[in-house]
């Protein structure tokens, strides 16, 4: 396993030298005394396991594509922000606009999520542990978002094909946001998905997949019409 020590090197240094050991052929990674920097782990391309054994800040594990990220303490913005492929595990939280315009992949997030998480996403997975702050979804084009807590105000807004779960109260939907009922496949998809993602102890505390809630789109915002000008004008 490759090591890389943070304290008193620079953002650069630190990127630099992680990915001058997968060049070297490293296929893990422990990166310590992360310390909040931010810009982390951007922009890797190969299959690799970076483990950051502390905090970090904005944007870490940004624009990659393939590697599995595992970060011991809470993330920044940002997180993982138009990550292609790969997997990002927060054992922490995570601050505003985490898994902004992921394309695929899968972030996990094993206690909080603030405001405007998966906004604009684009594929992947998103799996939040406990709660998520205000406009999570937002544009939401596909993929799949799934909130085990409470869900914040405008849930949702404006999505086009992204689906969310949510286990506990949503405080308010977003535009054109609708609340289905899980199907059969739905709730095994939950499942399998808690299971294979959270560690026991704290799946155990989380609801059962048909205790979800369902929420897509009303797919009213999809085409103009100039009859439904007042919804068009609320989303505005």
């Amino acid at each position: 396993m490759g090591e890389v020590n943070c304290e008193g090197r620079s953002t650069q240094e630190i990127n630099a030298e992680i990915k001058q050991q997968i060049k070297k052929g490293a296929t893990e990674i422990l990166v310590r005394n992360p310390g909040a920097r931010h810009n982390l782990g951007v922009a890797i391309l190969e299959r690799v396991t970076i483990r950051l054994d502390g905090s970090v800040g904005y944007y870490c594990g940004g624009l990659i594509d393939g590697p599995n990220f595992e970060i011991a303490g809470s993330a920044g913005w940002g997180l993982a922000e138009s990550m292609m492929n790969g997997q990002v595990v927060v054992r922490g939280s995570a601050g505003n606009g985490a898994a902004a315009a992921i394309r695929g992949g899968t972030v996990v997030i094993q206690q909080d999520a603030a405001a405007r998480l998966g906004v604009s996403m684009k594929g992947g997975t998103v799996l939040v542990a406990g709660n998520c702050g205000y406009m999570a979804g937002f544009m939401g084009q596909k993929g799949t978002i799934i909130v085990c807590g409470n869900a914040g105000e405008a849930f949702a807004d404006s999505m086009y094909e992204t689906v969310c779960f949510v286990g506990g109260r949503i405080s308010e939907l977003g535009t054109d946001a609708v609340v289905e009922q899980p199907s059969g496949s739905d709730a095994e998809f939950l499942d399998s998905t808690l299971a294979h993602h959270l560690p026991p102890d704290l799946r155990k505390s989380k609801p059962a997949g048909r205790d979800f809630k369902k929420i897509v789109s009303g797919r009213k915002l999809w085409n103009f019409d100039k009859r439904e000008w007042k919804t068009w004008q609320e989303a505005l």
